[in-house]
């Protein structure tokens, strides 16, 4: 097996890069996280996996299904969660 690397000599100028406050880094194209983004952040790392999922087709009133809809992104994750949650409390 051959061990040599497949790309050329990086032509970075590394001590410029380390030289550089954080001042003079432009984070123009990256935008800054706000506290709202962490509240709604899903962290996975070192959680058991999620569990399978079923599809299914489930007839629900509209005026329910419009309401979990307007909570925004993640209503299909909510109504499961509150399956689960009535089944947990009614399980024997």
């Amino acid at each position: 097996m051959n061990n040599e690397s497949t790309s050329s000599n990086s032509q970075t100028d590394w001590q410029w890069l380390d030289a550089m406050t954080d001042e003079e880094i432009d984070l123009s194209d990256c935008p800054e996280i706000t506290p709202e983004m962490f509240a709604k952040a899903v962290v996975r790392h070192g959680l058991p996996p999620a569990k399978a999922k079923t599809q299914v087709t489930l007839r629900i009133d509209s005026d329910v299904l419009d309401w979990f809809k307007s909570q925004g992104r993640g209503y299909q994750t909510q109504i499961n969660q509150l399956l689960r949650a009535y089944m947990e409390a009614h399980q024997s």
